[in-house]
């Protein structure tokens, strides 16, 4: 049976090509030869090379340099460094500039046959940390939001039910919390998806041009209003509009609102003719929507309308255990964005972010990883890294029972560390300090590589 990684054989002695392809071919492997590095590197371009087996000394360009452009082209490709003139400091630079391993000639088939044997178990190994990884997003991520608390995940099966609805929904959360990705999953997860999401903030805007925002104006409507404008319901026609901070919206503008939702038409500012549109309401509100109508701020009637189905999103500090993940999240996001290579917190970082309360919640959190990122100065984000405010602030957790145990701050600093080598085992041992045999089993501890 022929193996599905395929090898190219760059040596400039047609008796070592031909006997080296004989044996592979003999072995089950699908083998490439060039007899040049100019010619190798025209294979390597036009086929999937998953291991090179080079000599280092070549007319033109060394197997060194070889491997430095394959690499180019292949990232992901191994490469066997083969001489005749092996000595310890051509090993060292072999190995340094990327190199798996090096042979001497004359070397027997089965020394070989081991290395490969050791790239294609680390191929494997790769593939299944893919296939995990992949799953673990998919399990923990929603869109763009992250959530492995139980509170997260019944969240997320919420909002995959109701997006099969056309139904209000009211999203209720304090600042930061991520109700607006909430709101976007909800839109993303229905049939209306390829519709607009319209977005508008009511807070934001004056209450005298709220109802324009909303509903468009005809031209004279008012002083300024220079030519018709068509409001964000117009915009939103067959999609989502999702009117964030919902409670501060005043009584006069509700009543436009009713109507929409009962008769869903309405009328520009200024104008007589009846406008049709059927849309989808997500409102948001960090306020008590129940308490403003008690008080008489907001309309009951509305407040039904709006809230047929009500999500709640729990503030960060009553979620710990999603911190971590958000966080690693946002370092490798900011590291990338800021072309930088910091990988991994300090254990003391580790401690305050899981233990600090997070009063801006998800919103504060990402200010504080970009900060870090900005400022460290190596590939571990250490406490100094952080925002002064933060770092200076009593806000952090009151009592034991809310700080995570030492194994799972151990466990997430080692997802983090993964996810941000792209599971790359190797070097997030590397990062880690320990062995990569006492990763393997750190990880069947926890349930997170499969047994064989």
């Amino acid at each position: 049976m022929v193996n599905r990684f395929k090898y190219l054989v760059a040596d400039d002695e047609q008796i070592v090509r031909n006997s080296l392809k004989e044996w592979l071919t003999e072995s089950g492997y699908e083998i490439y030869a060039a007899a040049t590095a100019l010619e190798a590197l025209q294979v390597i371009q036009r086929n999937k090379v998953d291991i090179l087996i080079a000599d280092l000394k070549m007319p033109g360009m060394d197997g060194i340099e070889l491997m430095k452009r394959a690499k180019l082209i292949n990232p992901s490709m191994f490469t066997i460094i083969i001489t005749a003139f092996a000595t310890v400091p051509t090993a060292i630079v072999a190995m340094k500039e990327g190199a798996y391993d090096y042979l001497e000639k004359p070397f027997c088939p089965e020394k070989l046959e081991l290395i490969l044997k050791k790239i294609e178990d680390q191929r494997n190994l790769m593939a299944e940390n893919l296939i995990l990884r992949q799953e673990l997003e998919k399990r923990y991520h929603l869109n763009d939001i992250i959530g492995k608390s139980h509170s997260m995940q019944k969240i997320f099966e919420m909002v995959k039910t109701v997006a099969k609805s056309n139904s209000t929904i009211l999203i209720q959360g304090e600042s930061g919390t991520g109700k607006e990705l909430i709101a976007r999953a909800i839109h993303d997860s229905s049939s209306r998806k390829e519709r607009p999401f319209i977005a508008i903030s009511c807070a934001s805007i004056p209450e005298s041009l709220l109802e324009s925002e909303l509903f468009g104006h005809e031209r004279g409507s008012f002083t300024g209003a220079v030519s018709q404008r068509k409001g964000k319901f117009e915009l939103a026609h067959n999609g989502t509009l999702f009117l964030d901070e919902v409670g501060e919206m005043n009584l006069s503008t509700q009543v436009h609102l009713l109507r929409v939702l009962q008769e869903k038409e309405f009328r520009r500012v200024g104008g007589t003719e009846l406008v049709k549109v059927d849309v989808r309401i997500v409102s948001a509100t960090n306020k008590n929507i129940k308490k403003l109508v008690n008080e008489g701020r907001f309309r009951e009637d509305l407040y039904y309308r709006l809230n047929v189905v009500t999500i709640d999103l729990p503030p960060l500090r009553e979620r710990r255990e999603d911190i971590l993940p958000i966080a690693y999240h946002f370092l490798k996001k900011f590291s990338s964005e800021n072309r930088k290579e910091v990988n991994q917190f300090s254990q003391e970082t580790l401690e305050f972010i899981v233990k600090y309360n997070w009063h801006g919640n998800v919103r504060e959190l990402e200010n504080a990883i970009e900060h870090a990122v900005v400022v460290c100065k190596g590939n571990t984000a250490v406490l100094d890294d952080l925002p002064s405010e933060i770092r200076n602030s009593k806000a952090s957790a009151n009592g034991h029972s809310a700080l995570k145990s030492i194994k799972d701050i151990e466990r997430d600093h080692i997802m983090g560390v993964l996810e941000s080598t792209n599971w790359n085992r190797s070097r997030a041992a590397q990062i880690l300090g320990i062995e990569r045999a006492t990763l393997y089993n750190k990880l069947r501890s926890y349930g997170l590589m499969a047994k064989k």
